[in-house]
């Protein structure tokens, strides 16, 4: 049987937003361009270098970090570890000095208004998400690769096959909502279970749990992090940061310390519907907000997305019983798994699917991880997967200025508030009497995507992006 092996830290990578397509994937782009130059012993040799991007990077890629992503990726910097606060003045080093040090060995010269080109009229075939990279060298010779950013962080370098089987051997392989159920209807066991059990084909289980941890002591340090920070957005569209105003509201002065004693103010408030509904709210607009600033964020699936999983997972945590570890790696794990079947059988990005590839996809996985620590069986996961995508079909994504702010902020806390929702009516439903499958969701999805128009498709050619003009304040 042929199938892609992806594991939980394949769908949620720590990284830098604000878009995983636009930001995270060009900048692995140029990570692996300049590992390429150092295997061939050719990073020395390199006195200029150029990159041409194509198609959405082009459009949007201003607005999302594009060129910023990529000048750090040639200068070796990894977006996992590098020091967000230092993003600034690291560019507007380079811009002044027209130089950066390529794999922070080798200096070139390097002017980003001339060196990097933005080709809004043209589009490779393969994926909207093109990057080429050349240098030339000393002897007067020359090379080039393209990238593709196809989406979560995702890059495929032109030429090379995708992974296989052949890599890695998992006791459980899936592609299909049906594979999994099939698995874990022959061995009893719980999507988390089934998942866990494949991710302990790459590493030993200590291993997958203390990272899924780091994963999540991410994501709530974002959330943290952006229910505490006022200002304007970034960008120019002078987007004021809404979460902190709200946690000051909703707490009305209330007293605490840190992240801990937060939690627990939190819940002293209460648990009415109109309380709990604006936490969601204000958890999924803190990671976002703090994602269009250029802040640490996980893919979860997607960039533009970050904000859905934690916010359902932060309110599991703070108005249920999910402040447990094996909670938090109970609703991860299914959650990846959810994310991973629609990557294989759709696209995870926007520049392809429009935005139901990542709100829709990432609502889904957070509906499916509620489920199952929720006490609902595998079909009611999925059922509830189902049902989030269902009521996200046809989402189109136009940023408006191409930035990862309006409408794409908002949709967060929709995506969040649906994937609550369509657990809800999981848990209180029946799967046998379900119309709808999760895989026949998927390809629907997938089905509506290769029909819907580009300009809906991250280009900000159309929708709110043309319709809404710039001088007016969010709606």
């Amino acid at each position: 049987m042929s199938y892609e092996a992806i594991s939980v830290f394949d769908i949620l990578k720590i990284g830098v937003g604000p878009s995983s397509s636009h930001t995270l994937g060009p900048w692995r782009a140029a990570q692996k361009f300049v590992q390429t130059l150092v295997d061939r012993n050719l990073l020395q040799e390199v006195n200029a270098v150029r990159v041409l991007l194509y198609g959405s990077l082009a459009k949007t890629g201003k607005g999302h970090g594009t060129d910023i992503a990529i000048q750090l990726g040639l200068c070796g910097e990894d977006p996992v570890t590098f020091d967000v606060q230092s993003i600034n003045s690291r560019i507007a080093d380079i811009a002044a000095m027209k130089e950066l040090v390529l794999g922070g060995l080798h200096e070139v010269q390097f002017d980003p208004r001339e060196d990097i080109e933005f080709l809004y009229s043209e589009s490779l075939v393969y994926h909207p998400n093109a990057v080429t990279f050349l240098a030339n060298f000393k002897n007067g010779e020359a090379i080039s690769e393209t990238y593709y950013s196809i989406g979560g962080g995702f890059v495929v370098k032109e030429g090379e096959k995708k992974s296989t089987s052949t890599e890695i051997q998992l006791p459980f392989p899936i592609n299909t909502a049906n594979d999994l159920l099939h698995w874990c209807m022959k061995t009893g066991m719980s999507i988390n279970e089934v998942v866990m059990e494949n991710e302990n084909a790459w590493r030993p289980e200590k291993q997958t749990r203390e990272g899924i941890l780091k994963i999540w002591k991410v994501m709530s340090e974002c959330i943290y992090r952006g229910c505490h920070t006022e200002g304007i957005l970034p960008g120019g569209l002078n987007v004021k940061r809404r979460a902190a105003e709200l946690n000051k509201k909703l707490l009305a002065g209330k007293k605490y310390n840190d992240y801990k004693s937060w939690i627990a103010t939190i819940r002293a408030g209460g648990n009415s519907f109109k309380y709990t509904l604006d936490w969601v709210s204000c958890f999924a607009l803190a990671v976002n907000e703090e994602n269009a600033s250029f802040g640490r964020v996980v893919t979860a699936p997607t960039n533009g997305a970050a904000g859905v999983i934690p916010a359902v997972l932060h309110y599991y945590i703070v108005f249920g019983d999910g402040n447990n570890d094996d909670r938090i790696i109970r609703f991860l794990l299914t959650a990846s798994e959810i994310g991973s079947i629609f990557k294989k059988g759709a696209t995870l990005s926007a520049a392809m699917g429009g935005c139901q590839a990542e709100i829709g996809v990432s609502s889904a996985m957070a509906a499916a991880g509620l489920t199952e620590c929720m006490g609902g069986t595998q079909k009611q996961a999925m059922m509830a997967a189902e049902i989030a995508m269902e009521h996200h079909l046809g989402l189109t994504c136009d940023p408006i200025a191409g930035l990862v702010q309006v409408p794409c902020i908002e949709r967060n806390t929709m995506g969040a508030i649906k994937a609550i929702t369509a657990s809800q009516l999981a848990l209180q439903g029946s799967p046998d009497y379900a119309k709808v499958s999760l895989d026949a969701v998927i390809k629907t999805m997938w089905d509506t995507a290769k029909d819907m128009d580009t300009k809906y498709k991250e280009t900000a050619d159309g929708g709110l992006a043309i319709n809404v003009p710039l001088s007016l304040p969010e709606c």
